[in-house]
């Protein structure tokens, strides 16, 4: 089978992967994989060979947003069928160190997460034409759905992970701070929390456009018009909570400076070192939370993709051929025409 194999910066190969055993073991599905969807941190692999400390040191192929269908069933598996769209879970906790006994399997000492430089061996990417997973790491989508919706469940799981840590969102003003395609998704799971007003800001009108289409009240091009960003942050602030997806450091000043006494703000986008201003943080009593990955939010992701109660498609900016992979990634770090860029895994 092929995959789309990163080999170092700029250097993306369609190239053999390795071969699958004639069948599923027990307990595991195999996958046609169907469609995945570019994420930030596929770009950075992309783009400089990984991120922070994590590097590429061996190739390593790429992806752990997707979907596929359930081609063969191991023995034992039971409520999936041939034929099935799965969207597929690419965490794999250990369920034995300290942390998943404690609840805490996003933070497993011994994850093996898809498409992640940050083990060595490296943990291989989705982003191939077939892969065996464990049955529970398989969640059945409705005929309806496609396969680049499917593949959303995972940058969703992420933002409801991040929703449950800013606490009860009803009724509260909510800044959505950089409208990636985390930060669009935050918007729309803010809305469906019942968050009362939504202000989101990016620095692109396309992006703005993809958070006005998924629920945000009013946008802000800070870029042009940071004054009205600003005027959320006279008094002693303004809004309730922050979502700041964007990880730079200009942008957490003044999306900080927005808060009320006893506002919360969540960082989502890594960005690396940026100052903050304690002083303001200890005068107004201000919560900061991080957050990372997701655990059981999967589940609720699948649901609520697969019901469409939440409907993420405007988000899609473009699908781009197996073969066409290299474009994609291209696209996919235009931010001027860019949210969520798929590939079609099928062909």
């Amino acid at each position: 089978m092929r995959a789309i194999v990163l080999h170092g910066p700029h250097d993306l190969r369609i190239e053999p992967f390795q071969d699958l055993p004639p069948a599923p073991a027990a307990g595991e599905v195999r996958v046609q994989m169907a469609a995945g969807g570019i994420c930030g941190s596929d770009l950075h692999y992309y783009h400089h060979g990984g991120f922070g400390v994590v590097r590429v040191k061996q190739p390593m192929a790429l992806g752990h947003e997707a979907s596929g269908r359930v081609v063969a069933l191991g023995a034992g598996v039971s409520g999936l069928k041939r034929g099935q769209l799965v969207a597929v879970n690419p965490s794999v906790p250990c369920n034995n160190c300290d942390y998943c006994r404690r609840g805490l399997r996003n933070h497993c000492e011994n994850m093996m997460f898809n498409g992640s430089a940050m083990r060595f061996p490296h943990v291989q990417g989705m982003f191939r034409e077939f892969m065996d997973v464990t049955a529970d790491r398989a969640f059945a989508m409705p005929e309806a759905i496609v396969p680049e919706e499917a593949a959303l469940c995972e940058p969703l799981s992420v933002v409801l992970h991040a929703a449950n840590q800013a606490g009860d969102l009803q009724g509260r003003s909510v800044l959505v701070s950089g409208c990636g395609p985390i930060g669009v998704i935050a918007v729309a799971v803010a809305r469906l929390r019942g968050a009362a007003r939504i202000i989101a800001t990016d620095i692109t009108p396309h992006s703005l456009e993809i958070a006005e289409k998924l629920g945000a009240d009013e946008t802000i091009n800070v870029a042009t018009s940071a004054e009205r960003l600003a005027a959320y942050a006279t008094g002693k602030g303004t809004l309730d909570v922050v979502f700041e997806c964007s990880g730079a450091a200009p942008a957490i000043a003044a999306a900080l400076a927005t808060l009320r006494p006893k506002g919360r703000m969540v960082f989502v986008g890594l960005g690396g070192d940026a100052p903050l201003n304690v002083n303001m943080v200890v005068a107004r009593e201000i919560e900061l939370v991080g957050t990372f990955r997701f655990d059981a939010e999967f589940a609720e992701a699948a649901h609520l993709i697969g019901t469409r109660t939440l409907d993420l498609s405007a988000a899609i900016s473009a699908t781009y051929p197996f073969g066409e992979a290299v474009a994609a990634f291209e696209h996919a770090g235009d931010r001027t025409r860019a949210t969520k860029v798929a590939i079609n895994l099928e062909g």
